[in-house]
């Protein structure tokens, strides 16, 4: 789910909300903007992105609107291990990531093979199956060449 600028001002963003359930805020309406504009963003990351905006806003609210967000299926949540949360608009295709081991750098990758899930257990258990997540390990492009 994307949002273009060619709209009226912040229509792709309330569009969004409304569509999730969601009342439509500005302090929402930024956080989802920066998140359209930081693909993988910490809520760090989109805080500082909102306070551009809206110099008052606090990161407490920015917690409250992620966490809005990701309860509404709006965005998803993923947290490689060892860094921070992040969040992402892109949803609903059960993408996987990339993470560099070095720098941190996320980079999605489509899904391995087949449908979702993608990937097929050798037991399931008795589970459903409705997704999964995979997170690939290494060195980015540039932190590869640094390495050499």
């Amino acid at each position: 789910m994307t949002h273009t600028h060619e709209q009226a001002p912040h229509a792709g963003a309330s569009d969004a909300l409304r569509a999730a359930g969601l009342r439509v805020t500005e302090p929402r309406v930024a956080v989802y903007e920066a998140l359209g504009a930081l693909p993988h963003a910490s809520a760090d990351a989109v805080h500082a992105a909102v306070s551009e905006r809206m110099p008052r806003a606090s990161l407490q609210s920015v917690y409250n609107a992620l966490g809005d967000f990701t309860d509404a299926g709006l965005v998803r949540r993923i947290e490689p291990a060892g860094h921070a949360m992040l969040f992402e608009l892109r949803i609903g295709d059960n993408h996987h990531h990339l993470v560099c081991t070095s720098c941190g750098a996320v980079q999605d990758v489509d899904c391995a093979v087949g449908h979702a899930p993608c990937l097929h257990p050798s037991d399931a258990h008795g589970f459903t199956l409705t997704s999964a997540e995979v997170t690939y390990w290494g060195l980015c492009p540039a932190c590869a060449s640094v390495a050499a």
